[in-house]
């Protein structure tokens, strides 16, 4: 790291010649070399900042992204729509690739529950900031009086692990149930007779996938999501933060969200643990997430 500061210190002083020379004759060609030299320092700069701050053990890897309805019936269904949606465009504008492995529809609308995975360099590391409760205030499209709903969905983050990592799971502790595949028409997951869903008695967590057509395969998918899960359950226990990480532990209502987005009576949406507020409602749930993003990672410089 030393090698690389003096090595960048070097740069910025050829720069701050450069633009002497600049100054001394007006030539717009060492004009146009300076601007050119500075975007690239910054952007070195930039991306030594971005590989300190995602350098968690877990940060490079791909990540396990769950979406669950909370509190508001029909409205909360719609609302965990909106942001699968929105982490899937978020996804596809980075060029991740997304493959959806449970989705549960919801009874009227929307959807109860779904699970995606997100695979690229520091999916892991980006999406970590977004596990939390999601809270909606809209006019609702299901309201015949046009009256305004307050929904909430969870969103929860985990890395996927390697094969290499070992997370202990005994077989005597596990409920499996096979079912037919259910979802939107085809849209996210094959119509299939051999989903899984496995549940964990000791902790209570229940992982389901029913992406593939061969009931092994979706077994050992659910697998691979049980021991994610659980190894987060084992790290967050360590860090007394367990509630962050497991759903069970936090109700998702009123008083718990991590953000608001708010469409009615004014467009808003607001990260309470950052207090960023962004008024662009409709980019932002057309996948602009990197503002939060970069104020969860980067604190206050990324809001300067």
């Amino acid at each position: 790291m030393l090698a690389w500061a003096r090595e960048q210190g070097r740069r910025l002083e050829e720069c701050r010649i450069l633009a002497d020379l600049m100054q001394e004759e007006e030539d717009l060609a060492t004009l146009e070399e300076l601007r050119q030299e500075l975007e690239a320092l910054e952007a070195e700069v930039d991306r030594v900042e971005l590989e300190q701050v995602l350098s968690g053990e877990h940060d490079g890897r791909n990540a396990i992204v769950s979406i669950h309805a909370g509190a508001g019936g029909t409205e909360a269904c719609d609302w965990a729509t909106m942001l699968l949606r929105m982490y899937l465009r978020w996804a596809e504008r980075r060029g991740y690739k997304t493959e959806v492995l449970d989705y549960q529809p919801g009874e009227e609308a929307g959807v109860r529950s779904v699970t995606f995975t997100a695979s690229g360099k520091y999916a892991y590391g980006y999406l970590k900031s977004e596990s939390g409760i999601h809270r909606l205030v809209r006019i609702s499209p299901f309201d015949a009086s046009s009256r305004r709903h307050t929904s909430f969905a969870s969103v929860f983050i985990f890395p996927e692990l390697a094969d290499d990592i070992v997370v202990e799971i005994n077989e005597a502790d596990l409920k499996v149930d096979t079912y037919r595949a259910s979802g939107a028409g085809g849209q996210y997951v094959n119509k299939t007779d051999s989903a899984v869903r496995i549940t964990h008695l000791p902790t209570g967590i229940v992982v389901s996938c029913q992406n593939e057509r061969s009931q092994h395969k979706n077994r050992a998918m659910a697998m691979k999501i049980l021991r994610a899960r659980l190894y987060e359950l084992q790290r967050e226990e360590q860090q007394r933060k367990l509630e962050e990480f497991h759903a069970g532990k936090k109700e998702i209502a009123w008083g718990s969200q991590i953000r608001s987005y708010i469409l009615h009576p004014y467009r808003l949406i607001k990260d309470h643990r950052t207090n960023l507020e962004v008024g662009n409602v409709d980019a932002v749930l057309d996948g602009e997430l990197e503002p939060f993003i970069e104020a969860y990672l980067f604190g206050p410089r990324a809001r300067a």
